[in-house]
C-alpha cells in the first residue's frame, strides 16, 4: 500500500463540460435516448458520435442513421450535437475537447467488453474518462439488434424507437421478406 500515489490533478477546466456518447445507433433506441438525457443531467453538452464500425453491416446508412439521431432533437436543443466518426473515439473526444465518453449498460454481459474498452481508452487517453450509465430499466433488454430483428419479421417495435425510426424500419422491411430478400411487387 505504500507505493500507492495520488492521481495527477487535471488543470482546472473552463467551460462547458462535454462528453461523447459513441456508437453505431443502428438504429437509435429508446434505450439510447435515455442514456443522452441522463448524461446531459452530468455534462453540459454531449455529442452523439455515431461511429463508422467496418465490422459491423448497417442497416442504415451513416448519413440515414445522423438525420434518424437528429429528428429525435429540438432543431433549438444546443447541448446535443451529431457527428460521424472514424478512428479512435478518444482522439475524437479529445479534438472535441471532452472530457468523458459516455457509455450504457444493460446487463452483466455488456460489462466485461465495456470494460474492456474503457481500460483501452485510458491507456490511450487518460485525460478522457468513461462513464457508464445503467439503461432505464424499461429498456434494459432491447438493443439495436434486436429492434432490427423484431422490425423484420413483422413484430412490433412502437414505443421502444421513435416514431420515425419506427417508420423507417418499416419503409425498408415492408420491402423485404422475413429472409430478407426484396419482395416481389
Amino acid at each position: 500500500m505504500d507505493n500507492l500515489q495520488p492521481c495527477p490533478r487535471e488543470p482546472e477546466r473552463t467551460g462547458p463540460t462535454i462528453a461523447v456518447y459513441p456508437g453505431t445507433f443502428d438504429p437509435i433506441t429508446n434505450g439510447h435516448l435515455d442514456i443522452v438525457g441522463r448524461a446531459l443531467g452530468l455534462f453540459d453538452r454531449v455529442i452523439i458520435a455515431v461511429a463508422i464500425n467496418v465490422r459491423k453491416k448497417p442497416l442504415f446508412s451513416l448519413d440515414e442513421r445522423i438525420k434518424l439521431i437528429r429528428q429525435c432533437f429540438d432543431p433549438e436543443e444546443t447541448r446535443v450535437r451529431v457527428d460521424a466518426t472514424d478512428g479512435l473515439i478518444v482522439d475524437y473526444a479529445i479534438s472535441q475537447g471532452a472530457c468523458a465518453l459516455v457509455r450504457g449498460l444493460r446487463a452483466v454481459s455488456d460489462f466485461d467488453y465495456e470494460l474492456q474498452l474503457a481500460l483501452m481508452n485510458r491507456k490511450l487517453a487518460r485525460e478522457v474518462d468513461t462513464v457508464f450509465l445503467m439503461t432505464g430499466f424499461r429498456w434494459i433488454y432491447i438493443s439495436s439488434s434486436i429492434i432490427k430483428d423484431a422490425a423484420k419479421h413483422n413484430g412490433d417495435v412502437s414505443g421502444l424507437v421513435p416514431v420515425h425510426v419506427e417508420e423507417a424500419l418499416k419503409s425498408i422491411y415492408e420491402l423485404h421478406d422475413n429472409k430478407g430478400k426484396q419482395r416481389q411487387k
